[in-house]
């Protein structure tokens, strides 16, 4: 069976230090891609030159000025060439058989939206097991089976170049929640194939992470138009989730008026009722204060995930 064409696609902004190992990560993949379109969206550093001092026919280099990271992986979607479009990002890095377990689930898995792979989370205390499921192969219900772990991340999923398009890409102006709105017009109408090999690193150690030089968003896009009357319920708190993870980063930054309409538009939700009290505790809050409560609660946090509770 012919090996499908798998076209990478990298945003890259102020990444000079990461860019140069997650780039070899691809380069070293026991199944070659098609190419490797590296997006440059307006960098300060001197990220894009390592890149080109590569010189590998399989890399290939755009500039533009800074738009955020949606309309970077549009703009090298829209360039690529191959069958199937595979997302990384410019600080996490792939085990050398990603590619090749993504090729191998597109021949036994035909016909689905979206491919994924579990994943291990590299943070300044070392690497972590992300909670994933544990079973090989469609997904039964992706909105259902996605409460309290991960399915997906942009740097361990592959989808066909069709459905990217025919959902209409990323939200281009969102900076927060931009995956799971994708993962949300992609999983309603399509299948989910999932593996449960850990063959990426998704780093929390980059010094400039998306997550924290986080500025204002300008979009017309937002979770709630993507809420149906008609959608089933696990959809609808899948929805909630990820608006409600958002207000939580953006009360934080102060958007009190952003979080206010979150609990009030998806106060519905029974599965992620722990996260609406947090918004609405944080929201109550001095904006001087949310910065610090958020952070130590995401630390205490992560430190009891560590350890299996």
């Amino acid at each position: 069976m012919t090996a499908p064409t798998i076209s990478v696609i990298i945003p890259l902004y102020n990444k000079e230090h990461e860019i140069r190992r997650t780039l070899t990560s691809v380069l070293r993949q026991s199944l070659a891609p098609l190419e490797i379109i590296v997006v440059d969206d307006g960098s300060k550093d001197r990220g894009a030159d390592l890149v080109e001092a590569f010189r590998s026919p399989l890399v290939r280099l755009i500039r533009q000025p800074n738009g955020g990271v949606c309309v970077a992986r549009n703009r090298g979607v829209a360039a690529s060439r191959g069958e199937y479009i595979a997302f990384l990002d410019a600080d996490d890095e792939w085990q050398p058989d990603f590619l090749k377990e993504v090729a191998a689930l597109i021949g036994e898995y035909p016909g689905c939206g979206l491919y994924t792979t579990a994943f291990n989370i590299i943070s300044h205390e070392g690497s972590f097991p992300a909670p994933t499921p544990t079973r090989r192969g469609i997904v039964d219900n992706f909105f259902r089976d996605s409460a309290h772990r991960y399915i997906a991340i942009p740097s361990a999923s592959c989808l066909p170049r069709t459905v990217f398009d025919r959902v209409g890409g990323f939200p281009e102006g969102m900076k927060i929640g931009e995956d799971l709105y994708l993962w949300i017009k992609v999983a309603r109408d399509h299948k989910v194939c999932f593996s449960p090999r850990r063959l990426v690193n998704y780093s929390r150690v980059a010094e400039n992470r998306s997550a924290t030089a986080y500025t204002p968003e300008h979009t017309a896009h937002s979770f709630t138009e993507l809420l149906r009357d008609d959608a089933p319920d696990e959809e609808r708190e899948f929805i909630a989730r990820a608006a409600l993870g958002k207000a939580l980063i953006l009360s934080a930054k102060g958007d009190t008026d952003y979080a206010r309409r979150a609990v009030a538009t998806f106060s519905y939700t029974r599965t992620y009722s722990r996260t609406l009290r947090k918004v609405r505790i944080l929201n109550a809050l001095p904006p001087s204060l949310r910065p610090a409560v958020l952070a130590f609660y995401n630390r205490m946090a992560w430190l009891i995930a560590r350890k299996g509770l």
